[in-house]
C-alpha cells in the first residue's frame, strides 16, 4: 500500500515561511507526479503546486506563484513545499498526493491523484 506522510506544518506569523515535507516509505516517489493540495474550512480543495515525474518539472497555481516552491530529493524519497511570504489567505490543511504519470508537465489545479497523505495544518497568525 502506498503511503505518504506529510510534516512541517505549524503556526507562523504573516510574512513568515514554512517548509512542508512529503515522504514515501513504500514506493519510489520519483516515478510519480506529486502535488500539494490545500483545503481551508468552508472552502473547496485547491491544488497549489505539483512536480512531474518525468523531468521533475514544477508548476504552481497563480495564487502561490512566486511564493511557494515545490522540489524533490530523490535520494530521500521526499517532496518539499517551501512556502514564503505566508499571508492570511494561506491557512489550511495541506495534503500531499501522488499519481503514476509519464506527463512532463503537471497542472496543479487539474491533476487527479490516486494516493493521498493525511494532511498537515498550516496556521498564519500574529
Amino acid at each position: 500500500q502506498l503511503q505518504l506522510v506529510e510534516s512541517g506544518g505549524g503556526l507562523v506569523q504573516p510574512g513568515g515561511s514554512l517548509r512542508l515535507s512529503c515522504a514515501a516509505s513504500t514506493f519510489t516517489l520519483s516515478y510519480y507526479t506529486v502535488g500539494w493540495i490545500r483545503q481551508a474550512p468552508g472552502k473547496e480543495r485547491e491544488g497549489v503546486s505539483c512536480i512531474s515525474s518525468s523531468g521533475g518539472i514544477p508548476n504552481a497555481a497563480e495564487s502561490v506563484k512566486g511564493r511557494f516552491t515545490i522540489s524533490r530529493d530523490n535520494a530521500k524519497n521526499t517532496v518539499y513545499l517551501q512556502m514564503n511570504s505566508l499571508n492570511p489567505e494561506d491557512p489550511a490543511v495541506y495534503y500531499c498526493a501522488a499519481v503514476s504519470s509519464v506527463s512532463r508537465l503537471c497542472v496543479p489545479t487539474s491533476v487527479r491523484y490516486n494516493y493521498w497523505g493525511q494532511g498537515t495544518q498550516v496556521t498564519v497568525s500574529s
